[in-house]
């Protein structure tokens, strides 16, 4: 169950993240408070999932989350670039990922 608490965790942490976007440095009142909201409840969840997991593994998963569908969503919504190499690493942070999910206790 903690793995799955964690994956909701990370994906929030997309949410977020994409959100800050949306804020516009919090000058707009509904995007920053559903981004406020989303990194609240993020974190708790976080905190939920690490105690049962080893923190450090579930921290680099959430991370790595967060990270990997900031990139996917930046490229879907905003048009950044899809180059080879950019889409490189983001398969070797998705391979990081898994393979912390497989190596820890």
């Amino acid at each position: 169950m903690a793995w799955w608490i964690l994956i909701v965790a990370g994906l929030l942490e997309t949410g977020w993240a994409v959100g800050l976007k949306y804020t516009e440095g919090f000058t707009r009142l509904v995007p920053s408070v559903l981004t406020g909201l989303a990194i609240v409840a993020s974190m708790y969840l976080l905190s939920v999932a690490a105690r049962t997991l080893p923190i450090g593994t579930a921290y680099a998963v959430w991370v790595g989350i967060g990270a990997a569908g900031a990139v996917v969503l930046g490229m879907v919504l905003f048009g950044e670039s899809r180059n080879p190499a950019r889409l490189f690493f983001l398969g070797l942070l998705l391979v990081s990922i898994v393979g912390l999910k497989f190596t820890s206790e």
